[in-house]
């Protein structure tokens, strides 16, 4: 490869970084405008599915039997699982699987974007697995309109769309995956709060329960590995 074919190569690649941290900051500043909420509202819903999904097929590796999800209109939500005596390990680990769930997705679907194969299959299974969920686990008003919604939509992109239109699709879904954290970090360095009218402990207040160190403590962890992830799948999303 000629050193002129790699610059070009190493320089398309800032420029998308780039654009990927552009999406980013524009998605952060539309949360706090008045209106911003509402244009990325089936962004919202669809981090909230990536975070109880995260507890759902945890609490599924763990032996419990994960019983529904729910999605509030207002973006917060549950996952219902049971279990009869949960370790301390399998505790932590539904507990912290929320909170990793929708990096480690938004991680996923960035890194797809490397080829065109990757790109398709990223789309047609994130559509496929949003109506499947939906069928199988679903069961509120907001989650059974807008995550069949968003999937068909996945799947005719996945299907009819251009290629760059595609990589475009899935490139923006990680990047929300990824910058959903910020909306949770609050939520991660608390003890919880209210959902559906009920005092809830947040996650990390859950991994301090069973593992006995503090919710700072797990929220910062968890905070520092998602850094990673991040930094991660941008650097080898465009390495070639």
């Amino acid at each position: 490869m000629s050193s002129r074919s790699s610059s070009f190569k190493t320089e398309a690649g800032r420029r998308e970084i780039t654009l990927l941290v552009m999406i980013g900051v524009i998605s952060i500043l539309l949360w706090h405008s008045p209106y911003g909420g509402y244009l990325l509202y089936p962004f919202s819903i669809l981090a909230t599915w990536f975070h109880e999904m995260g507890h759902g097929l945890a609490a599924m590796a763990f032996g419990s039997h994960f019983e529904r999800l729910v999605i509030f209109s207002n973006g917060s939500g549950y996952a219902l699982y049971y279990s009869e005596q949960p370790s301390r390990l399998a505790q932590a680990g539904i507990a912290a699987a929320g909170l990793l769930g929708p990096t480690v997705a938004g991680c996923l679907l960035i890194l797809s974007s490397r080829t065109q194969r990757a790109t398709k299959i990223a789309l047609v299974v994130l559509g496929g697995a949003l109506l499947l969920s939906t069928f199988i686990w679903v069961r509120s008003t907001t989650g059974w309109i807008i995550l069949p919604a968003i999937g068909t939509t996945l799947l005719i992109i996945a299907m009819k769309s251009r290629v760059a239109h595609r990589r475009l699709a899935v490139q923006f879904l990680g990047v929300q995956g990824c910058i959903s954290i910020y909306r949770d970090f609050g939520y991660m360095f608390s003890e919880g709060g209210n959902l559906g009218g009920r005092q809830q402990l947040s996650d990390t207040a859950k991994i301090e329960q069973a593992l006995l160190l503090p919710y700072w403590f797990w929220g910062a962890a968890i905070t520092v590995l998602i850094a990673i992830m991040i930094f991660y799948a941008l650097k080898r999303s465009h390495r070639r």
